[in-house]
């Protein structure tokens, strides 16, 4: 087998088969963080650098583990030194995913076949920015060769949306839908969170010093991303907390983080149950999908966090929260009355989710995320939800990437990993091959488009 040639993660005849017959069905991603405004734009790109590792802070981790200095990741270094630095690394990247991400960008997108070492440095920077000056290489084209038939964006509940708006009428053959993610507004521990919350009250012209003024504001805005086709809600929650809590205990510990006072750990937590709930209650208006993204430790090195701010590549995952007790309440409120699907960072709490997806039909277990993409993490994730759960209720693929290039590679290594699951099943006998076809459409197309095409 050749590096990434046409077996690449296929290892039976029953898997090559089977991913002939899906790795060209469009692609509906539920969750990225591209820049709309770039895509309608529609401007090409200057060089590689800025396709490739200017906004992927999994290239910025990797680089960092191998030496190079940060002037040459995030610095002030120019764009052709920063791809050199990290071409001079890249061999040292084998074996982790990002190495067969970018390569597979290069194949598909560039049909550039060099392996990215000091040596091909050059030719691929030349190559690659004459390229990216060729109309098919612009952000639309790109979208539209990679047949992503719907994205969905992930918005901050403030933000006005002309882009999408846009997008209706300047984007011919993607569908691009906004996602309402309330995290701030939660978050009533952070020291940003009354300044957002008063942005969010200028937004909508409405009072929030009091719990219903932010309710009523958080609906407003609720209401605008109905209008502008969202489909679904994001939270992301380390320790996710849900049951009952009376309004004016809400109200209560809301007028004391206005006005500046400390909140003790049960006041944050009952803040964060209760606005769960009301989530919820919003998203059952409007039968959007609730999605949970549980787990993640943000911004733990303090030092990327003092110079960068977030998304700078200093998350880590933690095995020790509670989620069976802290989701119980909200699960069972809304048992049944709109579709919810869980993400786990850390992959010991995969059969928490899965025995939860089990027990509840409107719950799935959703993409191998984060850490978790890899072949081996993505293996591990299906065959764990093939037996347990229901691999056909599966939440299907995400990117989760906040760059337009690697959308068509991180679905392929999806694809292919989980046609070779399927074959290995075929070849021990598990189900028939036309099954395994039939289960690999749902996962790939039929379901993730049920779920998030208006």
């Amino acid at each position: 087998m050749g590096f990434l040639d046409d077996n690449y993660l296929l290892a039976t005849s029953v898997a090559k088969d089977l991913y002939s017959q899906v790795k060209d069905l469009p692609i509906i991603d539920p969750h990225n963080h591209a820049d709309i405004e770039e895509i309608i734009a529609n401007k090409s790109w200057p060089n590689l650098w800025v396709v490739e590792g200017a906004t992927d802070h999994y290239v910025w981790e990797l680089m960092r583990k191998r030496g190079v200095s940060e002037r040459l990741i995030t610095g002030n270094a120019s764009d052709k030194e920063k791809w050199q630095a990290l071409a001079s690394v890249f061999p040292e990247f084998a074996g982790n995913p990002t190495y067969e991400w970018i390569h597979l960008d290069l194949q598909r997108r560039f049909r550039i076949h060099d392996i990215i070492s000091s040596e091909t440095s050059e030719e691929i920077w030349e190559t690659s920015k004459q390229m990216l000056e060729q109309p098919r290489m612009r952000p639309q084209n790109v979208l539209k060769e990679m047949q992503v038939e719907v994205m969905c964006t992930t918005d901050d509940p403030t933000l006005h949306l002309p882009f999408h708006e846009r997008s209706k009428s300047e984007v011919k053959d993607t569908s691009i839908f906004p996602t309402w993610r309330p995290d701030k507004v939660m978050n009533i521990e952070k020291k940003k969170w009354r300044s957002f919350v008063e942005q969010l009250g200028k937004e909508t012209e409405i009072d929030v010093s009091t719990l219903s003024g932010v309710l009523d504001a958080l609906q407003k805005t609720h209401d605008y991303f109905e209008q502008m086709r969202c489909v679904a809600s994001d939270h992301g929650v380390y320790e996710p907390y849900s049951y009952y809590v009376q309004e004016d205990r809400a109200d209560k510990i809301h007028r004391k983080a206005y006005k500046g006072e400390d909140l003790s750990i049960e006041e944050v937590k009952d803040y964060k149950a209760y606005m769960l709930v009301q989530f919820g209650k919003m998203n059952q208006q409007t039968d959007w999908v609730t999605q949970l993204h549980i787990g993640a430790v943000r911004d733990y090195r303090q030092k990327l966090w003092e110079s960068l701010g977030p998304d700078s590549g200093g998350d880590l995952s933690n095995q020790n929260i509670e989620i069976i007790e802290n989701l119980r309440y909200f699960l069972n409120e809304f048992d049944g009355r709109f579709k919810i699907i869980l993400y786990c960072v850390d992959p010991t709490h995969l059969p928490t989710l899965v025995t939860l997806a089990r027990a509840f039909p409107n719950v799935s277990v959703g993409a191998p995320w984060w850490w978790n993409d890899s072949p081996y993490g993505m293996e591990t994730h299906l065959q764990y939800v093939a037996t347990v759960d229901l691999l056909s209720n599966h939440g299907g693929m995400v990117t989760d990437s906040r760059k337009l290039m690697s959308f068509g590679s991180r679905t392929e290594m999806f694809r292919r990993t989980l046609c070779n699951v399927l074959g290995d099943m075929v070849k021990m006998g598990k189900m028939p091959e036309k099954t395994a076809l039939d289960l690999a459409t749902a996962v790939i197309y039929q379901r993730p488009k049920a779920h998030f095409m208006k």
